[in-house]
């Protein structure tokens, strides 16, 4: 199984944990699990179309991901909403 830690107000969406051990062969593989153990989160790491939104940020074991990125048992992934503001 690989760990995927989800931060920010996403962690909320997924009863306040946040690090989910899911199987899974690749980035998308692991998000649909997460979407389908936490109802909540589904729509906000993934939009209709099964990809990835632009304001989310994924990292595998530190170097950054995208869907199709392959996943082994003990991977950690970081699902990382950007974070927007600023100063005037």
């Amino acid at each position: 199984m690989a760990v995927v830690c989800i931060r920010g107000p996403l962690r909320a969406l997924a009863d306040g944990q946040g690090e989910h051990e899911l199987e899974g062969t690749s980035v998308i593989a692991l998000l649909l699990a997460l979407e389908a153990a936490h109802p909540g989160v589904r729509g906000w790491v993934l939009d209709e179309r099964g990809q990835i939104r632009r304001h989310i940020n994924v990292f595998v074991n530190g170097e950054r991901g995208a869907e199709r990125t392959p996943v082994a048992p003990g991977d950690r992934i970081e699902v990382i909403p950007a974070i927007t503001g600023g100063c005037r």
